[in-house]
């Protein structure tokens, strides 16, 4: 659903108080981590005094569309800055300046889309928050350059600044404002009740996809891009296969590289033991069914996949260039990028399948519960 720029009632009257509308500037409303992020805490919030609204780039219809229309967001469509950015200034400023908008935080990692902030600066916002969503771009020299100019141009426009890790709060903000502590750290949390391991669930995805309850499944879910690495995850399959001829992997997720992937997967001779699962709704219920999970990411801000895997009690084994603030149970692993082999020897040593229980008290003693992250937003964002 697209809503149309016209003027509303930002501030809806309930009794003494008024309803607080926060705009969200992000690409789109798919099931990434930065999105997903933002309907946890969506979902949490009371509509009687605060309310999410998002304005997007994305021409097709997103993944999260449908619930935040239920719940009563609104969603604007305006134009990518790819292809004008003369239009997306204009439309961006009319969305804020028309609707009365005070509140807008921008989901980015590279510094120049602060310029965003500018923009709903002049058009009236008096709270504009940025959000780190990575610890890096991709490392070339054209997005190395843009963040370079946008914190240079447009950093004294962000009066509220967000990362979900260290990592993350470094390359979007700047090491000396994460020193001086003008970055808050907001954790990546999750509800435990939502995310606890699920027997049931186990059983029905594994009837589903059709896998024996002896078979030992590696689980990965992430959009298939360079920085989540498959290519290297299903190396490490085709070596973990030798090991265990019992043996699965599923990944969860889509994106431009899944052709490549599966290309991949038929050169080692393994395509028929990979599960191409897509976008799904029900990740607890696939984490469940899994018995240990792969995450070999070039970079990562805070990765909301681990952080819910280990909710389920599933051992995980990542990448070293993560943040080791992503290991708040004690199952997480890190390994160095390099050797599959290596990584497939690792996965084998480990005593599979474990246990699973859920770690609530972790979860909340290290501020990953979304009742304190949600409560937080709040405060940050809100300004209350």
């Amino acid at each position: 659903m697209q809503t149309k720029m016209r003027a509303f009632a930002v501030d809806r009257i309930y009794g003494e108080k008024r309803m607080k509308r926060l705009l969200c500037l992000i690409s789109g409303m798919n099931a990434g981590g930065a999105e997903t992020f933002l309907m946890k805490v969506y979902r949490r919030l009371d509509k009687t005094k605060y309310q999410m609204d998002f304005c997007i780039n994305a021409a097709e219809k997103c993944f999260y569309e449908d619930e935040i229309i239920s719940l009563g967001g609104k969603i604007y469509r305006i134009t990518p800055k790819s292809e004008s950015i003369g239009n997306f200034r204009k439309q961006l400023f009319d969305v804020v300046k028309s609707n009365g908008y005070k509140y807008v935080l921008r989901i980015t990692s590279n510094a120049f889309g602060f310029m965003d902030l500018k923009i709903a600066h002049k058009a009236g916002a008096t709270v504009c928050a940025a959000r780190s969503s990575n610890s890096s771009d991709g490392g070339s020299l054209k997005s190395r350059a843009a963040h370079v100019i946008g914190r240079l141009l447009y950093g004294r426009y962000v009066n509220v600044r967000i990362a979900p890790s260290d990592l993350a709060a470094k390359y979007t903000f700047g090491n000396s404002a994460y020193k001086n502590g003008s970055v808050k750290i907001l954790h990546n949390a999750i509800d435990t009740d939502v995310y606890r391991f699920d027997a049931r669930g186990r059983k029905n995805v594994r009837t589903e996809l059709k896998i024996p309850e002896n078979t030992t499944v590696i689980g990965h879910v992430g959009r298939f891009t360079a920085q989540k690495n498959h290519l290297f995850l299903t190396d490490v399959f085709a070596e973990y296969a030798k090991l265990n001829k019992n043996s699965l992997l599923v990944l969860v997720g889509n994106g431009e590289l899944e052709d490549e992937i599966k290309k991949r997967a038929e050169e080692c001779g393994i395509a028929d033991r990979i599960v191409f699962a897509g976008v799904r709704g029900d990740v607890p219920a696939l984490l469940s069914a899994m018995d240990v999970f792969v995450f070999p990411s070039f970079y990562e801000g805070m990765p909301n996949a681990v952080i819910e895997a280990q909710a389920t009690g599933l051992p995980c084994v990542i990448s070293d260039r993560i943040t080791h603030e992503a290991d708040i149970t004690g199952l997480v692993d890190y390994l160095p990028l390099g050797d599959a082999a290596t990584w497939a020897e690792h996965i084998c040593s480990l005593s599979l399948p474990v246990v699973r229980k859920t770690p609530c008290r972790e979860f909340a003693e290290n501020c990953y519960d979304i009742e304190s992250v949600t409560t937080q937003f709040v405060r940050l964002v809100f300004q209350e």
